[in-house]
């Protein structure tokens, strides 16, 4: 879950920072006080609405209430988070080694980013999601992607690539030559 980090090093989401509804969002604000309207999916969007029902966080003068706590209901820090996440990474990694032991919070950002950008969503959608005011820093994510980059020049050539290509290993004066090299 990507959050606003304020000065206080607490993850800054109140119950009313939650939008529920046809097209879910949460208002986060970020560096230099900027908010902004971040689209969920509609199954998290669900599973939060539980959430605040079952911590009866719906009542209106719970509004300004945080939405996510610590065992002493104080608003989740970021080094809670990163408890959190990295105490399910270890679970996950011993289910499958493909999950690496040790996950921090920025590995999710940049794995949505690169996810999204797999997707075919276009970069300036990343930026607003992300939060980046400049284009240029969202840009760093399509520059590690090797596999969009090797896409994208299939798609751009399509008509060098030939399907009906003769199998090369059958032709016996070819093999016999590189076999000389």
């Amino acid at each position: 879950m990507t959050a606003a980090l304020g000065s206080r090093s607490s993850i800054d989401l109140s119950v009313r920072d939650f939008i529920p509804g046809n097209s879910p969002v949460l208002i986060l604000t970020g560096k230099g006080n900027k908010t902004r309207r971040v689209p969920i999916m509609k199954n998290t969007a669900a599973l939060v609405e539980t959430y605040i029902s079952e911590n009866r966080l719906d009542l209106a003068h719970k509004a300004s209430y945080p939405l996510f706590t610590n065992k002493q209901h104080n608003r989740l820090t970021k080094e809670g988070v990163a408890y959190v996440i990295n105490k399910y990474a270890v679970m996950a990694h011993e289910i499958s080694g493909k999950v690496p032991e040790k996950v921090k919070c920025h590995m999710l950002r940049h794995s949505k980013a690169v996810h999204l950008l797999q997707a075919g969503v276009n970069l300036i959608y990343i930026r607003d999601f992300l939060g980046h005011s400049d284009i240029k820093t969202t840009e760093i994510y399509a520059r590690a992607d090797t596999e969009l980059k090797r896409k994208a020049l299939e798609n751009a050539y399509p008509e060098l690539v030939d399907s009906n290509l003769p199998d090369w290993s059958e032709n016996s004066d070819l093999m016999a030559w590189l076999s000389e090299l």
